[in-house]
């Protein structure tokens, strides 16, 4: 009888937060096959011999791609990725190098960031930047004494640096500016004090000012976001067709498929400007709801992070979390005018063959951390998750610190109790003194 009860049980329900991811991801995966429909059908239909469909087909291949990779890593992927860490680094380290060799790189609009060409195209930076968050998360969680000191960060610090140098170099600061403030994420979670991480960030902010001077064209982009009346035509100018773009939709917008912006004045419409389009046809509803579906997924991202069962999978989940937040909100700052112009795409919705494939890989290590605490607590047989032979481990940050506080609050009453103690006992032998 209890076997066959056993046999009719029901698998318990996914944690909260793995139904919040994976509705999020998928919703915005959605929607962004929507939008770059939307957005590029005109330019289809002039540079693709008639083909209206040809970024949607392209993005539906790549999205299928990328969800079997997702459902991969979402199953055993951080199991997967810890040890093949050193094996991923390095290869996005040899095609950084490669990417810049003549011959090898492809050159777009006078960057020089992919790697072959066709379906097969592909951009190195994009998997350097899980790579390091890989790397970062497996180093601090095996030796942990390395978050103390300056000197015991430097072999992480030292091969960031080089892939940030690297990928600055293609020109793509944007992407640098991603990766920066990501690890900047994952070694402040680990428990790195800021005081610590102050004189990197000085040497990257110098490296930075160096960069944009070396660069023209990012030094324009700089100085129409703080000027941006002063060049409308030139620099300023696409910056200004966003802002149009996205005051023309109100409330409601225009109307799906419905934008002027997008067939002549908005360059890379489907691209890193997806959200100006969005922000005219949808209007303001429309960017509610985007956001708000990053929202969620930020939430839910660090909430898997929290309850994660191991040091490595915290770290991990905390990391692309804030890879993935810290690049949307670039984005959507950049078209907004708070930030200057960077072209990084909007993850999940922006059009992009490697950008899409490997945010959702990303994803997949982000649900896979999600979904081990249930796994945990369906083996012990409670919802405890006792019995499985190793405690969560705690992060400082993520944590909230509330540990300290309870060692601290437990220390004073200790405390409290032996001097009330020790009171009451000079008082009882001064009593028996008096009453002899």
């Amino acid at each position: 009888m209890s076997a066959a009860a056993t046999k009719t049980r029901k698998p318990p329900p996914p944690p909260l937060e793995y139904s919040l991811l994976l509705t999020a991801t998928m919703c915005l995966l959605a929607f962004g096959a929507v939008m770059v429909f939307s957005a590029s059908s005109a330019r289809s239909l002039l540079n693709s011999g008639g083909n209206g469909f040809y970024y949607l087909e392209r993005t539906v291949i790549f999205g299928a791609i990328g969800l079997v990779v997702m459902r991969f890593a979402s199953n055993r992927g951080v199991a997967a990725a810890r040890v093949m860490t050193p094996l991923i680094l390095l290869t996005s380290l040899f095609l950084l190098f490669a990417v810049l060799l003549p011959g090898v790189g492809t050159t777009v609009n006078g960057a020089q960031r992919w790697v072959g060409g066709g379906l097969v195209q592909f951009q190195p930076s994009e998997l350097a930047k899980v790579a390091l968050v890989l790397y970062g998360a497996y180093l601090l969680s095996t030796e942990p004494k390395r978050a103390r000191t300056l000197g015991g960060l430097g072999p992480y610090l030292l091969i960031v640096g080089l892939s940030v140098l690297l990928i600055a170099k293609e020109p793509d600061l944007g992407t640098a500016i991603v990766v920066s403030f990501s690890v900047c994420c994952v070694l402040f979670l680990a428990g790195v004090k800021p005081r610590t991480l102050a004189p990197v960030g000085a040497i990257i902010a110098l490296i930075a000012v160096v960069m944009v001077a070396m660069h023209p064209y990012q030094e324009a982009r700089l100085t129409g976001f703080l000027h941006p009346g002063n060049d409308t035509s030139g620099a300023g100018f696409q910056a200004k067709q966003a802002t149009i773009a996205v005051g023309s939709g109100g409330l409601t917008g225009v109307g799906l498929g419905e934008s002027v912006q997008k067939a002549s004045y908005l360059p890379e419409a489907h691209t890193d400007m997806i959200a100006a389009v969005i922000g005219e046809e949808l209007g303001l509803v429309g960017m509610f709801v985007l956001v708000g579906l990053f929202g969620i997924f930020g939430y839910a991202g660090l909430r898997a992070a929290h309850r994660a069962r191991d040091r490595f999978s915290k770290l991990l989940a905390a990391g692309l979390t804030s890879l993935i937040m810290a690049q949307a909100a670039l984005n959507l700052f950049a078209v907004l005018g708070l930030a200057p112009l960077t072209g990084v795409p909007l993850p999940f919705v922006s059009y992009g063959g490697t950008s899409l494939v490997i945010t959702l890989a990303a994803a997949g290590l982000i649900l896979n951390v999600a979904r081990r605490p249930a796994q945990a607590s369906t083996r012990s047989g409670s919802g405890s998750g006792r019995g499985t032979g190793a405690r969560p481990a705690r992060l400082r940050v993520v944590e909230g610190g509330t540990n300290r506080r309870k060692r601290a609050a437990s220390g004073t009453s200790r405390n409290s109790g032996r001097r009330n103690g020790g009171a009451r006992r000079t008082g009882d032998r001064r009593r028996r003194r008096a009453s002899g």
